[in-house]
């Protein structure tokens, strides 16, 4: 037998599904190789998924509906399954598909799977990083292996255990091993973290919360790679840390991608944000034909997320201030116009005094001329009124297309997101049915956040003013 690497006992997975989706998609074949000191061993079974198998999943595995609805259905298989997984290092090619499709159907019939895991692309890419190539296919064409039965569970388990062997030959054993421990993911967690942490960290997008002993916060983040960041809080040279030593319990919430971690990251960092009274910002505001001037506004008082002419979002009336009187140097403009310093009527301002205004405050410029330079310098900071007469769902799927988030927004308000069409709908529901009173309203940390990835327009837009629920 092959010298093994970080775990004595492994078992290389592989499975076939309906499709990527965690939440609608079942797995209709799992082939397992289980490998240990006492050798080798197979095991493999087909699935009743409990739904037609697809025309496309059929031509690619082999697999139709005929093959599978006389199957054990996965509650069956699930005890003798179960056996064969525990207390092994759980081997994929892209571990977070097939671990993640496991881990839901064990949730399905109320078993916690945990495991520790392995990612073959993940190990091949710090390997061989010279390749640019490791799926699969790739992998067996560059290596030589011999497959029998491609995109079948078990045939493609034996290729893992085939490639792992491989490697063994090619690379050193310390090499290996260092690079199956970083992947991996096993540091040492301090004393007081439960150790459980090992196996239910996620290798996804998303954000996390840390919090001390008395349940006081002490860290929200959101990551590419939720494990993997965590995980190097509690790194050998970070051990004596603040964080480190003061970390009693993590909370985190999974994503599909970076939307969403931003938004998971402002859900965690509740406790910390305090609303603030003075939210403000600059509304252009006709002062007579042609003649427009900023006027400082609150939040508490103007409802930022549907009014208009807003420019620029600031904590306090100082903060505006400054703002505006940068701006107003910059561009030349009056300071009697913008309503800087204390200048009368009639009179030359401060900055037409030292040559900076071009004089619309003793009549030099025309009023309409200033009101439209004020305009064009302001332009870039306009706050942008909600776009929507109600509620729509932003809909995030992730690299795989293995997970798809539908975020709910309202007025620049998140109100949640949604992983299945059920929730959605019962979300935009609930917003739809709020009367004016209730209705969200204008929150600046979402409008930043929401606001940059609308006007990117890459996200799928799902309204919820009409049914059934449609794209715009």
């Amino acid at each position: 037998m092959s010298r093994l690497t970080a775990c004595d006992a492994m078992v290389f997975v592989d499975l076939e599904t309906t499709g990527a989706n965690f939440a609608n998609d079942r797995i209709i074949e799992i082939g397992l190789l289980e490998v240990d000191r006492d050798g080798a061993r197979e095991w493999s079974a087909l699935v009743d998924p409990g739904r037609p198998v697809s025309p496309f999943i059929a031509n690619l595995t082999g697999i139709d509906t005929a093959m599978v609805e006389t199957a054990p259905t996965f509650a069956q298989l699930a005890p003798e399954l179960l056996a064969k997984l525990q207390g092994r290092l759980f081997i994929a090619h892209n571990a977070r598909f097939d671990y993640g499709f496991l881990k839901h159907e064990f949730k399905r019939v109320g078993v916690d799977f945990r495991a520790a895991r392995l990612c073959t692309v993940k190990l091949s890419r710090a390997l061989f990083p010279e390749h640019r190539r490791h799926n699969l296919d790739a992998l067996v064409e560059r290596f030589g292996l011999k497959v029998d039965d491609r995109h079948r569970a078990l045939a493609d388990a034996r290729v893992l255990w085939e490639l792992w062997r491989r490697w063994h030959a090619l690379v050193p054993e310390a090499t290996l091993r260092a690079a199956v421990e970083r992947i991996a993911g096993l540091p040492e967690l301090p004393p007081q973290l439960d150790p459980a942490l090992f196996n239910e960290l996620p290798e996804a997008p998303g954000a996390y919360a840390v919090f001390g002993k008395d349940g006081a916060l002490l860290a929200v983040k959101r990551a590419s790679n939720i494990r993997q960041q965590l995980f190097a809080h509690f790194a050998p040279a970070k051990r004596d840390s603040a964080l480190a030593r003061g970390a009693w319990r993590i909370e985190w919430r999974e994503t599909a991608g970076e939307l969403g971690a931003r938004l998971r990251e402002f859900e965690l960092s509740a406790a910390r944000r305090r609303t603030s009274e003075e939210l403000c910002s600059w509304q252009l505001v006709c002062h007579g034909e042609g003649d427009f001037r900023p006027v400082l506004v609150f939040a508490r008082d103007v409802d930022f997320a549907r009014a208009e002419d807003l420019y620029g979002l600031y904590r306090n009336p100082r903060e505006a201030t400054l703002a505006l009187r940068k701006l107003t140097d910059a561009h030349r403009l009056c300071h009697y116009f913008t309503g800087i310093g204390d200048s009368r009527a009639g009179e030359a301002c401060a900055s037409h005094k030292q040559r900076n205004c071009r004089g619309a405050c003793i009549g030099k410029e025309p009023v309409a001329l200033h009101s439209a330079r004020l305009m064009a310098a302001l332009a870039k900071n306009r706050i942008r009124a909600w776009p929507y007469p109600g509620p729509i769902a932003m809909v995030e799927r992730d690299e795989f297309g293995m997970r798809e988030d539908a975020h709910v927004i309202d007025a620049w308000s998140y109100l949640g997101t949604a992983s299945d069409e059920t929730t959605l709908r019962s979300m935009f529901e609930s917003a739809l049915e709020r009367d004016n009173s209730e209705r969200p309203h204008f929150d600046a940390e979402i409008y930043r956040i929401v606001d940059k990835y609308l006007k990117d327009n890459r996200l799928r837009i799902i309204t919820g003013t009409t049914w059934p629920l449609r794209e715009c």
